[in-house]
């Protein structure tokens, strides 16, 4: 997942292969909490690994279930309903289903059997109000406190001693502002009906029925079976009981799906479509109907039972009018491809955008208009038409993963401009790994992925530099000087002399290598350290000296160059191997400085040296470089001369990331 507080999407022109949806998270967090009230074992397959999906089952956890974990598989032992623990400090982060849902079954087991819990998150989690559930808790004699602003989180659930719980009314709950108190008070209300059926009304038109689907689709699961009347009226029958079927899988998620659904209306070929699997035509979830809108707008697609695959059908795409109570989470992706059809699309009915992570009808709005469209907005609607020229655009995410996945669809505008997602860690809500599923499944224009090198001499700090540089900017990152010293490893490893060309040059070829932060790994084993290792070393400096060698190797270095982006650092980056690089970055440190780095690095490894002789040995290595007949070590004739001798690794990259964003064409970071 990226950690960066950027990332930058170089132009992308087409799309094609296969992705694997993670679980659905409407799905993951309803099991995770009906497993936990249920009696008996649920063993989860295919869980959405998430924040989301993080936080509730730390909640669980809190309350007493015991939870354990094999791989993609967790296995939840349920309470039965019962409280195991009394009192708990619940945080849900992010998370609204977990807090509606939470919060729904607390409050009244809390009540009825004598409990105190507190309900928090993170600090846009108390911005979004939940006083609709509480105004249907309260009257059944829920003790809930907000304890800060009355109708939002934080909440205190409880006061410590059981009370006697009102069922026999009606419990009214209006329709048109969340899904999750509905489905949070069917999931809950199950716990109680002992004694007698226990009925919900719901005033007004319930939006998000696909949602409330799921919610008793997985209850009929759990062994209860919830009587819908139109939608209107849910009677829960007296002498219900939540209990585990046993074994459970999470299809993939359908939001999620949209994404990749556009991305295949939008750039796929015919001839070889986008495959989505995980998801299909088999699916509970109402966000499958997204594909009927997709298709609407002109997509191809095809769905079987458990995949979906698409491509680009009518082109531009057609702009569509169309109500989205049915799929008012995956709307939003609508709202993105949008830029891509002619004429006006409207999206109505969408009114629950506005207490979502953010007012989403607001922050799409902003950000469709940063990239050149034209929006007109209302408190349930939102109008987009496409740009006349696109414009560059950093895009701001709002702690909102679907804002992050939907505006990565922008990076295939037809006038090739660059679009930054800021703070796209927020994706760890609901797909950790999107965008390196997203990378894994375009095209990028034509030297249209950028490219830094950070060339020096040897011990000029230029790993360090690079290496931190790439993970700041979230780029692939390649240690040349590691590749040669991997296929001296290679050799050593399969007894190839070091006077054997060809087969140097072979094993160079099939070099299986991965940079981490900090770390090497060749086929899949760490070899950091054994890199370091003075015999490596010296092998390596014969090995490279061969013309099939370095020609094998130059083919392994080039093809580190992916979306998003590549930092590469070496002796001869940017002369040689990327000569077309958008930054080249030369270090300039005194061999002095080199040689005192060198010095203190090895006597804190407890290996004795002497720095007068480290600073000849190096300046020698200086001279034999700058005049060796193949790749002298030289600075680019475009390269920023960097002399780092008084910089720190931090300042170092300060100024190189300030060199960076200089080139780049976003005013707003």
């Amino acid at each position: 997942m990226f950690k960066t507080r950027f990332l930058d999407l170089p132009p992308l022109l087409a799309a094609g292969g296969t992705v694997r949806l993670p679980g659905s998270k409407s799905i993951s967090n309803r099991v995770l909490l009906l497993a936990g009230l249920s009696r008996g074992t649920t063993v989860i397959h295919d869980l959405l690994e998430s924040d989301d999906t993080r936080v509730m089952l730390d909640a669980l956890a809190a309350l007493g279930c015991r939870i354990e974990r094999d791989g993609r598989v967790v296995r939840v032992e349920g309470t039965g309903g019962a409280l195991a623990a009394r009192e708990a400090d619940i945080f849900l982060g992010n998370s609204g289903t977990s807090v509606r849902t939470v919060t729904a079954a607390l409050a009244l087991l809390a009540t009825a059997q004598g409990g105190r819990f507190t309900i928090r998150g993170v600090p846009r989690m108390h911005e979004r109000p939940i006083g609709d559930l509480i105004d249907a808790l309260r009257p059944l004699g829920c003790r809930i406190e907000c304890t800060v602003k009355e109708g939002y989180p934080p909440l205190l659930l409880g006061d410590g001693a059981p009370h006697a719980l009102n069922l026999s009314a009606p419990i009214r709950v209006r329709g048109n502002v969340s899904s999750q108190f509905l489905t949070g008070l069917l999931q809950a209300l199950c716990l109680t009906a002992h004694a007698q059926d226990v009925v919900i009304e719901v005033i007004g038109e319930l939006i998000s029925r696909p949602y409330i689907a799921i919610t008793l689709n997985l209850l009929a699961r759990f062994g209860v079976h919830v009587r819908n009347e139109d939608w209107t009226r849910f009677t829960i029958p007296c002498d219900s009981r939540l209990t585990s079927p046993g074994k459970f899988h999470v299809e993939g998620d359908a939001s999620s799906a949209s994404y990749f659904v556009a991305l295949g209306a939008i750039a796929a070929n015919a001839e070889a479509p986008l495959r989505i699997e995980g998801i299909g035509s088999a699916s509970v979830q109402g966000d499958i109907d997204f594909v009927a809108a997709a298709q609407a707008m002109g997509a191809n697609a095809v769905l079987a039972k458990d995949w979906i695959e698409v491509s680009r059908g009518t082109w531009p795409l057609r702009a569509v009018a169309l109500d989205c109570n049915h799929i008012p989470d995956a709307a939003m992706t609508l709202a993105v491809m949008a830029l891509y059809a002619t004429g006006t699309t409207r999206l109505t009915n969408i009114a629950s955008w506005r207490v979502k992570e953010t007012d989403r009808i607001a922050a799409m709005a902003a950000e469709l208009r940063k990239l050149g469209a034209e929006v007109v907005d209302g408190d349930d609607f939102i109008e987009i038409t496409a740009p006349g020229k696109w414009k560059p655009a950093a895009i701001h995410t709002y702690d909102d993963h679907r804002i992050a996945m939907c505006f990565s669809l922008g990076a295939f505008n037809p006038n090739q401009q660059a679009v930054r997602i800021l703070d796209p860690q927020c994706v760890a809500k609901t797909f950790p790994d999107y965008f390196e599923t997203l990378f894994s499944v375009v095209t990028p224009q034509e030297h249209g992925v950028p490219i830094i090198t950070v060339d020096g001499p040897t011990a000029s700090g230029k790993g360090t530099l690079a290496s931190a540089v790439a993970q700041a900017l979230g780029y692939h990152f390649l240690d040349s000087g590691a590749v040669y010293r991997a296929t001296a490893l290679a050799a050593m490893r399969s007894g190839t002399p070091p006077d054997d060309e060809q087969r140097l040059a072979q094993l160079a070829t099939k070099l299986d290598l991965r940079f981490g932060p900090g770390q090497i790994f060749m086929s899949g084993q760490d070899v950091t350290e054994t890199l370091r290792l003075e015999e490596v070393g010296a092998l390596a400096s014969k090995v490279s000296a061969w013309p099939l060698v370095r020609a094998a190797l130059r083919t392994l270095q080039l093809s580190f160059h992916r979306v998003p982006g590549l930092v590469a650092d070496g002796r001869d980056m940017g002369t040689v191997i990327f000569p077309g690089a958008d930054l080249k970055i030369f270090l300039t440190a005194s061999a002095a400085t080199r040689a005192d780095r060198r010095h203190k690095q090895l006597i804190s490894k407890g290996i004795s040296s002497n720095i007068d002789s480290l600073r000849a040995e190096l300046e020698a290595r200086d001279a034999r470089d700058q005049t060796r007949s193949v790749s002298p070590l030289k600075p680019a004739v475009d390269a920023m001369l960097l002399d780092n001798s008084a910089l720190t690794v931090e300042a170092s990259v300060v100024a190189v990331l300030q060199a960076w964003e200089d080139r780049r064409p976003f005013k707003e970071t």
